[in-house]
């Protein structure tokens, strides 16, 4: 596995003095897992430090591997249709470690109906087949960590402060993110 030559500190996530960590999980017993090693390498490859937990994880082991390894964001790739429990579970472990802050994002076959009530529960973003991943690594790059909030805690909203992509559609590049 090679090098990354990018920075380590990746700008737009507040983690001043070292790499940002990011953890690529599999919850459930979906046994696919190219998408989740491709989404992984990207990341590794622009500069994040990336923990990829393996098949078959419950969302509590996802929640301890996140907390034990100081993660600022945690992307789940879910094919099983087991979406509407996983990600949920995973959040509501993480507010009773209290580690809320600790950023969720994900991808996989997740129908668009689904999507606005993930999102409501607190998934930050969903890419779904046809992400490039120079999409999801912008995408996380703008977002992980406490970057989404000022000092006061308010929503931060321009795109240079990193601001959250609630909902972006590229048709003509072929790829979408939400």
């Amino acid at each position: 596995i090679g090098q990354s030559s990018a920075s380590t500190e990746t700008p737009g996530i507040s983690s001043p003095g070292r790499t940002v960590r990011v953890l690529v999980g599999k919850a459930g017993l979906d046994g696919h897992d190219r998408g989740a090693k491709v989404i992984a390498r990207a990341l590794r490859d622009a500069g994040f430090e990336v923990i990829y937990t393996g098949l078959h994880q419950t969302p509590e082991m996802v929640v301890e591997t996140a907390i034990q390894e100081d993660v600022d964001a945690i992307g789940l790739s879910i094919l099983s249709g087991a979406h509407n429990y996983l990600f949920p579970r995973v959040l509501e472990l993480l507010r009773e470690r209290q580690a809320d802050d600790i950023v969720v994002f994900g991808g996989g076959i997740i129908p668009d109906e689904d999507i606005e009530a993930l999102k409501k529960a607190g998934v930050k973003a969903l890419f779904t087949p046809g992400t490039t991943t120079q999409g999801a690594i912008d995408w996380v790059r703008a977002n992980g960590d406490d970057a989404m909030l000022d000092d006061s805690g308010d929503l931060v909203t321009s795109p240079e402060e990193g601001a959250i992509c609630e909902s972006f559609q590229a048709g003509r590049m072929g790829w979408r993110w939400y």
